[in-house]
């Protein structure tokens, strides 16, 4: 059987070939332009739906970093105001160790009292200081308004406990806890409390005591009492307020005082019926009513050498515990920075990773389309070639 092809049908199939290969060519060439293997989801939707999700988890990458950049300038700033607090405290320390100066007159330890109200101050700046955006460093959980109120009972702190977060893929902190770092140091020496009783006289004192056997520790309250009788001192010890074995002891000025795992030194010249408290050592100590306090023995006139040295003792201890609770809210402000480069490593990574997958899922292999270009190129050519040499080829030609 014979099969007739018109010309015009010949003709109309070579165009539309030719049209074709324009077609091919010219998105050969449109993706060469773009570098984009899929410019739209119609070109490949399995790609295109791998490129969308790459995109949105560079997006969560990049927005968590934005949400890191903030906590690192407000832990840096952190850090760095805790460090301005502890200097501000060896400045304290050094003041009062000073003040332990025997030769000092009452107004040398008022002006050196002064001294230490001031550094107060800045301590209070510091506490209160901003974090550039509207908030406040040690705010806790956030604040309207500076978190610490200097009244007439102290100062107290007004916001919530803990710390703000970043919310995002990672909590990383933007405040500190204000109320741990600057109010809540353990009193005493961290396991108990020595302290001179109301009404005593004012030729003894004692030191801050220390542990000398942890597991015969009891964590009930003690006191000494003296006693003087013909010239002869001796001492007690009462166990929550009942008389112990240890009774009726000859005292020795500067010789340790022990019993139930602790080890007390009373100097100086006890009166009949002085008495000194040893309690648990509690987290309530306040940096600024220990700053108060120093200060205000510090401009009491009139004292003896005891209370004067009893000041330096209990303000040395309860200053080094306060200025130890500071350093460790710093060396936490300290770690949440190393935690945050740690954090901004992994998304660095998720965001090459995700930029990666979309990449791969949309962008063009250069070489494999310069390739295709030359090839559809050249078959465009050759058809073209043969499409004008076919169309030359009538019987008009001949005639």
């Amino acid at each position: 059987m014979n099969i007739r092809i018109t010309t015009a049908n010949a003709y109309e199939t070579a165009i539309g070939n030719l049209q074709q290969r324009q077609q091919d060519l010219q998105l050969t060439q449109d993706r060469l332009t773009s570098g984009k293997r899929v410019q739209r989801a119609s070109d490949d939707p399995t790609a295109a739906a791998r490129a969308e999700r790459a995109l949105a988890a560079s997006a969560r990458s990049q927005a968590d970093q934005r949400g890191l950049e903030a906590a690192r300038s407000a832990m840096q700033q952190t850090e760095a105001a805790l460090g301005s607090a502890s200097e501000a405290m060896q400045q304290v320390r050094e003041l009062l160790v000073a003040a332990g100066n025997g030769s000092y007159t009452d107004a040398e330890r008022a002006n050196l009292g002064a001294r230490i109200r001031t550094l107060r101050d800045q301590v209070f700046a510091i506490a209160n200081r901003g974090d550039g955006a509207d908030g406040y460093l040690f705010g806790s959980q956030g604040a309207a308004q500076p978190p610490f109120v200097d009244g007439s009972s102290g100062v107290v702190f007004r916001g919530v406990g803990g710390q703000a977060v970043v919310q995002g893929g990672e909590l990383l902190p933007m405040t500190q806890d204000g109320g741990a770092a600057f109010l809540r140091a353990r009193s005493g020496n961290g396991v108990f409390v020595t302290s001179p009783a109301a009404g005593n006289g004012n030729g003894a004192w004692i030191d801050p005591g220390a542990v000398t056997d942890p597991s015969a520790l009891t964590g009930a309250d003690y006191t000494l009492q003296f006693s003087v009788a013909a010239g002869v001192t001796t001492y007690s010890v009462l166990m929550n307020g009942a008389p112990t074995a240890m009774a009726g002891l000859p005292y020795v000025s500067g010789q340790a005082i022990q019993f139930d795992g602790m080890s007390v030194t009373v100097k100086g010249v006890p009166a009949n019926g002085d008495a000194f408290d040893l309690t648990p050592s509690t987290p309530t100590l306040s940096v600024f009513d220990v700053l108060d306090r120093v200060v205000g023995e510090l401009q009491a006139g009139g004292r003896s050498t005891a209370q004067v040295a009893q000041t330096v003792s209990s303000g040395l201890r309860d200053i080094d515990a306060t200025a130890g609770q500071l350093q460790l809210h710093r060396a936490m402000a300290g770690e949440s920075l190393n935690r945050i480069d740690a954090v901004e490593s992994r998304l660095k990574e998720k965001d090459l990773q995700a930029q990666t997958e979309r990449s791969l899922a949309e962008d063009l292999d250069m070489v494999q389309a310069l390739s295709e270009f030359q090839a559809k190129q050249t078959g465009y050519q050759a058809a073209l070639n043969t499409y004008s040499m076919v169309q030359r080829l009538s019987l008009f030609e001949y005639l």
